[in-house]
């Protein structure tokens, strides 16, 4: 890493970086996207009176309900025809997240892909495969192109059976796989049960994204698939995957603080929280033209670590706790919030929230989000054939909406047992 002129900056020397990237940011926010003029406004805030990174608690913050208020495009900074790549993700209302990228982002955000690569040690001699669901395909395009940049072999994301991913593995020699703990876990299991041991892959490197990962269940992992783990931190919403990484040192997770800047508030008041202290991620763009976000709440649950890192970065670095400071399910990376649940099973079957519970669940070493309905004579048909059409055909369409595996099962009424949400 160090070639990377922004790996090793002196902190003087970053804050100021990331003081003028604030700036540009804000500006570019205030003059364009009227959702923050109006906002500033009623505070009476203008750009210029954020004259120090400490003044950023000044801002209002971002939430994902703004994403669907605004749908589609009335949170972008630049026009239409400036915007490269456009992006879609379940939101928290009727309406799911846009995020759009220009030519510029996205060369940013190779860069980052890139960096946080090479902190796991994957090099142009290396096979890379992506593994990742459905809900996270953009993420496949993002670490696709930044593998690609360092000149690495990149087998693309692509929706196949854990037989075929591990023939794969096997047969094109992969040497460095992309993909989420439960879906590693899958493998894991099925290389058991199939009696091939790790001495028959190539593997070496384990990049594990979408989810924090218990610390005993990468154990079992490195141990189960003789790799070395390194650990991915991103937003399934916006603007995508390794917005922090790991090091080789393993002591926590580096931001991209040339392109984000991180804050930890309390998840109830907002207020700033001193380094150390646990509580909600906040970020803010300082290099995205397309999609700025100003104190967006992340709902992620972490800590700023104080002490420098042995590697001799001096990029921040964060603790990523799997408990979340939101009502948000992460089900294999992808952030699905219960109004999308309640909202699409309104629209197929006609159910009112009373009539629906879920819970996820663990099948076949996946997640899926497992749902339950109460039985309603005026809704389901008398005919079993009918009936089991009528679910399948439901899940199929909420798989697709939500990129989740999505089960339904039917409960007898007064037997429904689990929270919603």
């Amino acid at each position: 890493m160090q070639s990377d002129p922004f790996f090793n900056l002196f902190p003087d020397e970053k804050h100021q970086l990331q003081l003028e990237r604030l700036q540009s940011t804000l500006n570019r926010a205030y003059r364009h996207v009227p959702f923050h003029t109006n906002r500033l406004n009623v505070l009476g805030v203008e750009p210029s009176d954020i004259a120090t990174l400490a003044d950023l608690d000044r801002l209002p913050f971002m939430e994902r309900a703004d994403f669907s208020q605004h749908y589609p495009y009335d949170l972008f900074a630049v026009p239409l025809k400036d915007i490269v790549r456009i992006h879609t993700a379940p939101g928290t209302t009727r309406n799911p997240t846009v995020s759009g990228y220009t030519a510029q982002d996205l060369e940013h955000w190779r860069q980052m892909l890139a960096r946080a690569m090479t902190a796991a040690g994957v090099t142009p001699n290396d096979i890379l495969q992506i593994s990742l669901n459905p809900g996270l395909a953009n993420w496949g395009r993002d670490y696709k192109d930044g593998a690609e940049s360092l000149g690495a072999s990149v087998i693309p994301n692509t929706q196949l059976s854990v037989e075929k991913q591990l023939m794969i593995l096997r047969d094109y020699k992969t040497t460095a796989l992309i993909t989420t703990p439960a879906m590693a876990g899958h493998l894991a299991d099925y290389m058991s049960e199939t009696g091939m041991g790790p001495a028959a892959l190539s593997l070496h490197t384990l990049i594990l994204c979408g989810e924090c990962v218990d610390p005993d269940f990468r154990k079992f992992l490195e141990e189960r698939l003789h790799v070395r783990s390194w650990v991915h931190y991103g937003l399934s919403e916006v603007p995508g995957p390794a917005i922090a990484f790991e090091c080789r040192d393993h002591g926590g997770l580096h931001i991209n603080e040339d392109h984000f800047l991180p804050e930890i508030v309390d998840p109830a008041t907002g207020a700033a929280l001193a380094a150390e202290n646990t509580g909600e991620l906040v970020l803010t763009t300082l290099t995205t033209r397309a999609f700025p976000l100003i104190r967006f709440k992340t709902g992620d649950r972490a800590r700023i670590i104080k002490e420098a890192c042995s590697c001799g970065s001096t990029l921040a670095r964060i603790q990523w706790y799997a408990q979340r400071a939101d009502d948000i399910m992460n089900i294999d990376g992808v952030n699905v919030h219960g109004n999308q649940v309640f909202f699409h099973l309104e629209n197929m079957l006609s159910l009112s929230k009373q009539a629906v519970s879920y819970r996820v669940v663990h099948r076949e070493g996946r997640k899926l989000l497992e749902i339950f309905i109460r039985m309603n004579d005026s809704i389901f048909s008398d005919e079993i054939k009918e009936l089991e059409k009528l679910l399948r055909s439901s899940e199929i369409r909420l798989r697709e909406n939500l990129g989740i595996p999505v089960l339904i099962r039917l409960v007898e009424s007064g037997s429904m047992r689990y929270d919603q949400g």
